[in-house]
Formats: C-alpha cells, sequence, structure tokens
C-alpha cells in the first residue's frame, strides 16, 4: 500500500488516531476500497484563501457575456 493510504477496514479500526495523525502533520490521507482511492481526509485550513486554493485556474473567461447563446448551449444549461 502507498505511503498515505489506508484500507477502510484499517481506517474503520484506528479512525480517531488517523485523524490525529492528519490535524499534527497536515499530511493528507488516502482512504481506499480494495487498492481503489475513494475518500481523502485533510486538515482544515481556517485561511479563507486556502479555500479557494483549488480553484485557481478553473474560471473561464468569457469575452462577450451579453452574445446570445447558441440552441444546442442554451438546451445543455436547462
Amino acid at each position: 500500500m502507498r505511503r498515505g493510504a489506508v484500507s477502510k477496514s484499517r481506517f474503520k479500526a484506528l479512525a480517531l488516531e488517523y485523524m490525529r495523525q492528519v490535524e499534527r502533520t497536515g499530511k493528507e490521507l488516502v482512504i481506499t476500497d480494495r487498492g481503489t482511492p475513494v475518500v481523502k481526509i485533510v486538515r482544515y485550513e481556517r485561511d479563507p484563501a486556502a479555500l479557494l486554493k483549488p480553484l485557481r485556474g478553473t474560471v473561464r473567461r468569457y469575452s462577450e457575456p451579453t452574445r446570445p447563446v447558441a440552441e444546442k448551449d442554451w438546451e445543455a444549461l436547462q
């Protein structure tokens, strides 16, 4: 099993210990189900800027936001 990952059954038995470890070290922990990652546990960040960090680079820029929408695009928005 890779570093920073633990099976669901092992996590269930030692959940509080793993949560304390994540809180103390700040390193994420991935919970796996039969070797497949299913859940990621990360330390809570109080910094508001840190909340937006995963969104950086994902915002699309529209040069003409008032331009009419094509019919096929309009249907996709419904």
